[in-house]
């Protein structure tokens, strides 16, 4: 299935903006669910049910400030429920319309939520049941970290897909930081200043609220906030440790990584070029950031769900026994 922009969306920027603002979302019928963490914060998890409990799971984590409403959420979802499958878009924290409750909010390496969600998940599937996980953008960072890092013990899950993750933090951060790319970054820090302060109106004292409002750009927002609140020295040491580029060798999933080569968010030059024999690397030359969008105008943002469920039939059908194996088996 590779990619190919259409002609009429001729660059990165427009392949990324467009399909995220003017191509039309699919209605899903999201169920909600409520859970509680372990350190008394909670999240929110909006699901599709599948008419069979024992049907294939698909498990999204989004991107920055994104959500079961975002573009490729919605229609990931679409595309799992039109199959009879069942699957649920986690919300970091923050990001499901209501404020979180502790001290903290979420980033690219969090690897920890990830694997509390994916295993809380698991023990709830019937044993039979295929297991996916796919992530977007932070979201996807977050999801290959989790797996680079758990190595054997994230196998609970089939395979996994990861979208326009920034796998360089640093060097996606230097991206954001200039020319029209500075676009991205102010509408990210429209929604991330608010609830930085609704956090101070929680926590006073917390962070300096004069610095996080004078943040021009990801750079400084991460350095006052993002880094001391999840435990790292400053926004280099953040973007250094969190980057998924440094666990890519070490996962042992079955795992695809798609990400353009026109994503304004991660130029090409910086992507890795070595991974585990596991992970599949993907690289078009066009899509932008979670774009892809196909067809003639208006167009349509059914490519990018086509290409995570085709990723996963590919997996289920290696694992599948063959004639002879069942034969052998009798």
């Amino acid at each position: 299935m590779n990619y190919r922009a259409p002609l009429w969306l001729p660059n990165g920027h427009l392949q990324t903006i467009y399909p995220a603002l003017f191509i039309r979302k699919p209605p899903v019928a999201f169920r909600r669910e409520r859970w509680e963490t372990p350190d008394g914060d909670f999240i929110h998890l909006d699901f599709v049910d599948g008419p069979a409990p024992a049907a294939p799971f698909v498990v999204l984590f989004h991107g920055l400030e994104g959500s079961s409403d975002s573009h490729y959420a919605r229609s990931l979802m679409t595309a799992v429920a039109a199959r009879g499958w069942s699957g649920a878009v986690v919300h970091f924290r923050g990001c499901s319309g209501e404020a979180n409750l502790a001290p903290r909010f979420y980033h690219s390496g969090d690897a920890d939520e990830v694997d509390w969600v994916i295993r809380r998940l698991h023990d709830r599937l019937p044993n039979e049941a295929d297991f996916y996980a796919s992530g977007v953008s932070l979201g996807g960072n977050a999801l290959l970290r989790w797996l680079g890092l758990s190595q054997h013990q994230a196998e609970i899950v089939d395979a996994a897909v990861s979208i326009s993750a920034p796998l360089d933090l640093a060097a996606g951060g230097a991206a954001l930081s200039s020319g029209f790319n500075m676009l991205y970054t102010r509408m990210f820090l429209k929604t991330l200043k608010p609830k930085c302060l609704a956090k101070l109106e929680q926590f006073p004292g917390l962070f300096d609220r004069d610095t996080m409002l004078a943040a021009r750009d990801l750079h400084a927002f991460d350095d006052v906030v993002t880094a001391p609140l999840h435990g790292f020295k400053d926004a280099d040491d953040y973007w250094h440790r969190a980057s998924a580029k440094h666990v890519l060798e070490d996962i042992t999933v079955p795992t695809l990584v798609l990400n353009a080569l026109n994503d304004p968010f991660l130029p090409g030059a910086h992507l890795p070029r070595k991974a585990s024999p596991h992970v599949q690397l993907e690289y078009p030359e066009t899509g932008g950031h979670v774009g892809f969008a196909v067809g003639p105008p208006p167009g349509r943002i059914d490519w990018l769900a086509a290409r995570i469920l085709h990723f996963f039939d590919g997996e289920a059908a290696m694992r599948a026994p063959r004639g002879n194996d069942l034969c052998e088996a009798r």
